[in-house]
């Protein structure tokens, strides 16, 4: 199961040297079974000359005796002038000659060879000897960790009638084809060393090139979000599944900007049908008490009523407080609805601020700058509808507090200028963070909730962000952020801020 985890690069790299490792051993497997063969083919084949030469000097001996041939005479017939000694010294091998029943006759005992049979046969192996078609028996055994390969098989006369029974212990000699077997594997295991280094450096590069593709797949499907333009794969050399996954990976692409334009326009068609429904019931809260207030004076105008004048007045002052507030609306709305111009004015944003907090009456408000000249582009009409928006939602805040206090202050941020308005208010609920900058959100008891889905528009437009800080019972902090411009505008900026901290 740990393999399966493991990256596909490191299963290639790792199968490759498994590869030739097993290959390295499946070799040698062969390589000393095939030795283990022919070693026993060797000694066979040996045994059996050996066996055919003695047996026809057996034969030759048998036809030059002045011995009449039989069992009983095989003792002195080879005993004679010891010939049973030369045939043993000429084929380099012990030979034990014995009569039909298991009985030794005679053997080459001078031999410096040790013989490894007792004085008889095993009649068990006679009854294989006669069992056999070849009328020839092979046993191996091993005497003091040295290996024979035993031969029984019959001395026959011209008639090939059995004389007797013909014993020749082959030792087995593996020693030089040991030696060689060990000399070839050694020479194997240098080059198959060679062959794992250059597999695993070969295995490095191979997994790399090969998972090189699907790591840029990987990477570009990691970057794949439905709220932004995604880029297209194009690989070169591309074996044929990669470019099956390339084009599938592209197709999709294709798919999922036109799933995500349906669904934006779904999205900003509902949030319209939303907004409509809301304009709509905040409208009809101000035409019920303006429809109430026309009927109560229609059933109580009384022309020659003393205080008519009062009543035209409070009756004027409800109609006119009413319309203002469906003014307001249709304001709020017409704002937020109306994407700004990109203008790109070159500003000095300290000016523009302490121009948008001149219509603020409130003594507690105080401004700061870091520097007197600070550049950006921006549209003018909407840099301060940003700030009057901010600071009149902290003015809001602080309506009920002892000792209000807002601070507003222009700084540099590396590339950007940061406007931060800071509130002592009782901040924002945590429940409402989320929302804060959501159309239609509001605490308040009259207005849409507009204002921050408004300014946030308005700075994104213009590639800034904006985000906030609040704390319960301590108050909020707004920064707005938006790249700055390294150039300069003509005079310099002499006007005092309103107030100073």
């Amino acid at each position: 199961m740990r393999l399966l985890k493991l990256s596909l690069r490191t299963r290639i790299f790792i199968s490759m040297i498994l590869l030739v490792l097993g290959a390295s051993i499946l070799i040698a497997g062969v390589t000393v079974y095939q030795y283990k063969q022919e070693a026993e083919a060797y000694h066979r084949e040996r045994l059996e000359r050996k066996e055919q030469a003695i047996k026809e000097n057996l034969k030759f001996v048998l036809a030059n005796t002045t011995y009449y041939v039989n069992t009983e005479n095989i003792a002195l017939i080879f005993k004679e002038r010891n010939k049973i000694y030369e045939m043993a010294q000429v084929h380099e091998m012990p030979i034990n000659i014995y009569d039909l029943e298991g009985r030794l006759l005679v053997k080459s005992s001078g031999y410096a060879f040790r013989d490894t049979t007792e004085n008889r046969i095993d009649p068990q192996i006679i009854d294989k000897l006669n069992s056999s078609s070849r009328r020839r028996y092979l046993r191996k055994t091993e005497v003091n960790g040295r290996k024979y390969r035993s031969s029984y098989s019959y001395v026959t006369d011209h008639k090939f009638k059995p004389l007797a029974i013909l014993y020749l212990p082959y030792l087995q000699d593996d020693s030089v084809l040991n030696r060689d077997l060990n000399n070839f594997l050694m020479r194997m295991g240098e080059i198959y060393l060679f062959m794992l280094i250059l597999a695993i450096i070969m295995s490095y590069f191979l997994s790399r090139y090969i998972t090189k593709s699907l790591k840029i797949i990987s990477e570009k499907i990691n970057q794949t979000r439905l709220d932004k333009k995604n880029q297209k794969i194009e690989l070169n050399n591309a074996t044929e599944e990669i470019f099956a996954l390339v084009s599938a990976y592209n197709s999709m692409i294709d798919e999922l900007e036109e799933s995500a334009v349906k669904l934006a326009t779904g999205e900003r068609e509902q949030a319209w049908r939303e907004m409509a429904k809301q304009v709509a019931h905040e409208i009809k809260n101000p035409l019920t008490p303006m429809r109430l207030s026309v009927q109560s004076f229609e059933r109580q105008f009384d022309k020659d009523d003393p205080d008519i004048e009062q009543k035209v007045k409070e009756y004027s002052d409800t109609l006119i407080n009413q319309i203002d507030t469906m003014s307001s609306i249709a304001s709020a709305f017409s704002n937020f609805a109306k994407m700004p111009a990109q203008q790109n004015e070159t500003l000095n944003v300290p000016k523009i601020v302490k121009l948008a907090l001149d219509i603020f009456n409130e003594n507690y408000i105080v401004f700061s700058s870091e520097k007197e000249e600070m550049l950006a582009k921006f549209d003018r009409t909407q840099l301060i509808r940003v700030i009057t928006n901010l600071v009149k939602n902290a003015v809001q805040a602080l309506q009920d507090q002892e000792n209000p206090k807002i601070v507003v202050s222009v700084e540099e941020e590396e590339e950007n200028v940061c406007i931060s308005i800071c509130d002592n208010g009782s901040g924002i609920p945590e429940e409402n963070k989320e929302k804060i900058f959501e159309p239609k959100f509001t605490t308040k008891s009259s207005g849409m909730g507009l204002g921050l889905a408004m300014v946030k528009n308005i700075v994104e437009t213009y590639n800034g962000t904006i985000r906030f800080i609040s704390n319960p019972d301590k108050g909020t902090i707004f920064k707005v952020r938006f790249p700055k411009w390294n150039g300069s505008i003509q005079g310099n900026y002499q006007e005092q801020p309103k107030k100073t901290s």
